[in-house]
């Protein structure tokens, strides 16, 4: 929002190992920095159609520029919001967070555009000791999902607000007539309800216009992928409340109404519709990074477990088979260090003939409530079977990574072959138009009436040749540097075949399943 506050975190950059990476946009750019990557782009650029002459269109394009070869951040002011095209970027950080929603998309909007080739980033930096600054990012967050959705929920509620400008008017009064944290969180409650049946309404309106101009498999596709994305963050918040519960075993208060945990004056939440002044319960947290970390360190002898599926409430079709069986699994987790660092998990489970099963029986097993606990060891023709099945899995798993791998190779080439062939096709594109200029200038000298018009076009022409000459090389330049680039990707492909994998057991049980 502020030069200000764009100087400070300049020095900051510059003084914490940043000095020559750091670019400003602003209003002005009247620093003596801007003013000589202004020349030097407008020489580089020279006689080309990018050159506008209009000075402050031609100085942002040269910043944007600058940012994309040769720096890492680009520290801008609200300038920045409109009129720039930075899709090369896709890590977007809001220093000081717009109350003005319409701003805020503005913003994310710069980098998430046609032509970015990865997700899009956006850390909100929120000031925790301001209540109200923490109320506007709940709304938001929570309420609007400005930063989320599947369709990009924030273009339904945009609609919704009418006025970006007039929201922000509200706000900008809670802040100047509240003075305490219960004046501050009663109006924005009141805010909160009066935009609540608008911005459901608008969304559900939205929605429904989209999903009827869709065809059918559309839609099937998107519902389907927004009901497998809800099951996902429910059993991941599941897992993560009975982990809770088992290591805390007694410390702090869990709610299971509201599923809120109370622990040494923090409260936390699973679900922010149910409770508010309560921090998310999330995976990020410091506490559940630390009981995540103790559960996995515990080392884990053979038990047996009795899984009860008949109190469970729900139907699981692929476990109804095999009510009153028992049998041993076994889980291990397999890393794989190639492309990416990679962390699956592997089930094997055999029953008591030392049949195989399907592993997604052992994933919807620990879904259910487990009566009874104790030792027991597994028999050596089960671990056999076990071994085997484990290294099925195993084989999977390392053929699907090899899979993504293969697809990520193919694909980059693939980009990088488009890219030539664009870059050839524009520059095969204007030595056409200078061979055509060439030709007329020539064909006009021949005509020209006197002798300082044949110079001035024999100048032309010869100008013309040089431009020729100049998009040869460049043409040539352009694809050497698309081989160089192919190679850099073939050596570093073949840095990682040598992959490493890592296998790790994590526990066997003695199931039985009621």
């Amino acid at each position: 929002e502020s030069r200000r506050t764009q100087r400070f975190l300049t020095d900051l950059l510059n003084d914490h190992g940043y000095e020559g990476r750091v670019l400003t946009i602003n209003g002005a750019n009247s620093d003596d920095k801007s003013g000589e990557i202004y020349k030097e782009w407008r020489v580089r650029h020279l006689g080309e159609t990018v050159v506008t002459g209009n000075k402050a269109v031609d100085l942002r394009a040269a910043l944007v520029e600058q940012f994309r070869d040769h720096c890492e951040i680009l520290v801008a002011t609200e300038a920045a919001a409109e009129g720039v095209n930075l899709q090369f970027c896709s890590l977007v950080v809001n220093f000081d967070l717009p109350w003005n929603p319409q701003r805020i998309e503005q913003r994310i909007g710069r980098c998430h555009r046609y032509g970015q080739q990865h997700d899009v980033v956006v850390v909100n930096f929120v000031n925790r000791a301001n209540e109200a600054d923490q109320r506007v990012f709940e709304l938001l967050s929570e309420k609007f999902r400005l930063f989320e959705g599947v369709f990009g929920a924030s273009d339904e509620i945009l609609g919704a607000l009418e006025s970006g400008v007039d929201f922000e008017r509200r706000i900008a009064e809670i802040y100047q007539s509240c003075r305490t944290s219960e004046e501050i969180d009663q109006a924005f409650n009141s805010l909160q309800a009066e935009l609540e049946v608008e911005v459901q309404s608008r969304m559900a309106e939205t929605r429904t216009k989209l999903l009827e101009n869709f065809d059918e498999e559309v839609r099937r596709k998107l519902k389907m992928s927004r009901e497998e994305s809800i099951e996902t963050l429910d059993r991941l918040s599941r897992s993560l409340w009975n982990l809770a519960r088992f290591e805390l075993d007694g410390d702090g208060h869990f709610d299971p109404a509201t599923l809120t945990l109370s622990l040494d004056g923090r409260k936390l939440t699973l679900s922010r519709d149910r409770v508010s002044h309560a921090d998310m319960f999330r995976l990020s947290d410091p506490l559940a990074e630390r009981l995540v970390q103790a559960a996995k360190a515990r080392s884990l002898e053979t038990g047996a477990l009795v899984f009860d599926l008949s109190n469970h409430g729900s139907k699981i079709g692929i476990l109804e088979p095999h009510v009153g069986k028992a049998g041993f699994l076994r889980i291990a987790r397999v890393s794989i260090s190639s492309f990416e660092a990679e962390d699956h998990l592997v089930y094997a489970m055999v029953d008591e003939i030392g049949n195989a099963m399907h592993p997604d029986g052992a994933v919807k097993m620990f879904d259910l409530v487990t009566t009874s606990v104790q030792s027991t060891t597994t028999d050596p023709e089960f671990d056999r079977v076990l071994a085997s099945e484990q290294a099925k899995g195993e084989q999977a798993v390392v053929a699907a990574s090899d899979a993504r791998n293969r697809k990520f190779f193919e694909d980059e080439i693939e980009k990088l072959e488009r890219w030539a062939d664009d870059l050839k096709h524009a520059l095969e594109s204007e030595l056409r138009e200078l061979d055509l200029k060439i030709k007329e200038t020539d064909k006009a000298a021949k005509l020209a009436p006197d002798l300082e018009s044949k110079l001035l076009l024999h100048r032309e022409k010869k100008e013309h040749e040089q431009s020729r000459n100049q998009k040869r090389r460049e043409l040539y330049e352009e694809q050497d540097r698309v081989d160089e680039q192919k190679g850099d990707l073939i050596e570093r492909v073949a840095s990682r075949l040598t992959r490493t994998i890592d296998v790790h057991d994590v526990f066997t049980i003695r199931w039985q399943l009621i």
